[in-house]
């Protein structure tokens, strides 16, 4: 009969295409790695991989194999995760991702009280662009990650924590002398500034201020929030940026405005985001309720 320890092995082979670094990822030698590859191969009755001294092959009735092993790994984590409910929230270590235009504003307002009401709890960050998180958290490689919605992710579950708007930030001799609140018809004749294609925050402030991206100077695009804040800085144009971020950027310049956007809110949702039947969702619960109290603290000390 077919182990789950014999498709372990297997998948850590597939995974480094090399036995002896499978056998030190499972802890085991490489004689007892290769014996047990072997004894699967026989109990399937086909070859998985196609091995000499030089490289090891997928072979295409392997792909398909391992494919499914990978789906009951998943399950059998899941399985494991289940059986932590019954024990004290996040004890059970997590693997999290969070977008760059979330990450760097949010990590350092919530971790000081992750780390405060759990202190042995370990939490693995990933910092990728929402399309990458979403493929991770549906192949089982993250057990959740932070997004900013409104973002596709069919077939997994989302959890809101957080509402937020978008601010305008501009020079204070800026030459358009934009009026406060600024309205969206404003910023149309302003030379906008916002990150490049592929960031999640770009198409929110698109739709929050009703541009195309046909209307932006493709030259004036950066690649991150602290590019953009610069180019501002440099009387390049204005920008918008997240409410969450605006203390972290602005901190210590005087030549920068921050000016409320009058467009209908809230610009983006931040929530968690975990497949259907992830089984440590009472710990995304737990760090919901976390990282919402210690926002919500934040945003008061700031307005004090």
């Amino acid at each position: 009969m077919i182990s789950f320890k014999q498709l372990r092995y297997a998948l850590a082979v597939a995974h480094t295409l090399h036995f002896k670094k499978a056998a030190e990822q499972c802890a085991i030698s490489q004689s007892a790695l290769s014996t047990a590859i072997a004894e699967l191969e026989s109990q399937l009755g086909v070859q998985l991989f196609e091995r000499d001294n030089k490289k090891v092959l997928v072979t295409p009735v392997g792909e398909q194999i391992l494919a499914r092993a990978t789906a009951i790994s998943l399950e059998i984590d899941d399985i494991y995760r289940l059986a932590t409910v019954a024990r004290e929230p996040l004890s059970f270590p997590m693997t999290m991702g969070v977008i760059p235009t979330i990450g760097p504003y949010l990590l350092p307002k919530v971790l000081p009280a992750v780390r405060r009401e759990y202190p042995e709890f370990r939490l693995t960050i990933a910092e990728e662009q929402s399309h990458v998180l979403v493929d991770k958290v549906r192949s089982g490689e993250l057990d959740t990650a932070v997004l900013a919605l409104p973002y596709a992710h069919e077939g997994l579950l989302d959890f809101p924590f957080w509402d937020e708007n978008l601010v305008v930030v501009t020079h204070r001799d800026n030459p358009l002398h934009l009026p406060s609140p600024v309205r969206a018809v404003d910023l149309r004749e302003a030379r906008l500034m916002l990150l490049k294609d592929g960031h999640c925050l770009r198409d929110h402030a698109l739709a929050a201020c009703h541009l195309q991206a046909s209307s932006l100077d493709e030259t004036l695009e950066g690649a991150s929030l602290y590019t953009l804040i610069q180019m501002v800085a440099g009387h390049m144009g204005s920008t918008l940026v997240p409410e969450m971020a605006l203390d972290q950027l602005l901190s210590g310049s005087s030549e920068l405005a921050a000016i409320r956007l009058e467009e209908p809110g809230p610009h983006r949702s931040i929530a968690f985001i975990a497949r259907p039947n992830f089984g440590g969702v009472s710990n995304i619960m737990s760090l919901r309720v976390l990282f919402r109290t210690a926002l919500k603290e934040h945003a008061k000390s700031l307005s004090a």
